[in-house]
């Protein structure tokens, strides 16, 4: 069962009318062919923590799944009300929930947008903040749940635009079939996987840069804008005291503020009831 937002979906890997992505690619792998795992995708585009939460996971723990991913949280810092006290608690439910059932949990962190999208730095360091701090929340929680985390906010494959749709934001076929093999990877390693890794070379040829250019120009430019549309003005703000911290040569001050936060957001989490996996 996979759970999450357009990554989880494959948003950037077209397959006929719709998306594949590295969950379908991974679910290949998880089983011998004569005997395939069954894969039931619940990842919905836009998707936040809250939605994981509160939609995704009640089905997805009523279909008893042996295998579950959960991929969040980039949404969640796209909107003005991102607070990592909130991302926290929803995660820490949500990895308890698929935990005390037995299921064998997939995490991972992610870059931060405003990086891969090429923002200004005022802009993107306050982006990048928020994502750090996901990050950090997925990474502790993956930990005390023993879940197979995969560290996907790093390593060469970022700056490969090969990997890379034309948005800038999502993996293009070859970047989702590298998720798919590293999980595959972690999997097989834990005994977990026992069919055949999936293939890192690309199935389709990538998309022309007129075709990319004209995706951005279209489709993909409403897609970030009404992702982005109520944390504008909040950004805007960001940025200008990400400037002033700057100029006076404090903008420590801000990476402390928000390790400050996480570190609360963590203890504020009950840690009376450990599950049997962890």
């Amino acid at each position: 069962m996979a759970l999450g937002d357009s990554l989880t979906e494959g948003v950037g890997d077209p397959v006929g009318e719709g998306w594949r992505g590295w969950a379908a690619l991974l679910a290949d792998g998880l089983a011998p062919a004569d005997a395939p795992a069954q894969f039931v995708n619940f990842a919905v585009s836009g998707a936040q923590t809250r939605d994981v939460l509160e939609r995704q996971t009640p089905a997805a723990l009523a279909a008893g799944p042996d295998v579950a991913s959960v991929v969040i949280g980039v949404n969640d810092t796209l909107r003005c009300s991102f607070d990592i006290h909130a991302v926290a608690a929803r995660l820490d439910e949500v990895y308890a929930a698929f935990t005390r059932q037995g299921a064998v949990l997939l995490t991972a962190c992610l870059p931060d947008p405003g990086a891969m999208l090429g923002l200004p730095g005022a802009l993107a360091r306050p982006l990048a903040r928020r994502q750090r701090a996901v990050n950090t929340v997925v990474h502790a929680l993956s930990e005390r749940y023993g879940a197979v985390h995969l560290h996907a906010a790093e390593g060469a494959w970022l700056t490969d635009r090969a990997m890379w749709s034309a948005d800038r934001l999502h993996p293009g076929e070859r970047g989702h079939r590298q998720l798919a093999v590293r999980f595959h990877a972690l999997l097989a390693e834990a005994g977990i996987a026992t069919g055949r890794a999936p293939s890192s070379k690309p199935e389709f040829p990538a998309p022309t840069r007129s075709a990319s250019l004209w995706w951005l120009a279209t489709a993909g430019t409403g897609w970030v804008a009404r992702r982005c549309t109520d944390l504008l003005p909040q950004l805007l703000t960001l940025a200008a005291d990400e400037i002033r911290h700057r100029a006076r040569g404090t903008s420590a001050r801000l990476d402390l503020s928000a390790s400050h936060a996480v570190a609360a957001a963590l203890a504020a989490l009950s840690v009376t009831e450990q599950p049997d996996a962890a």
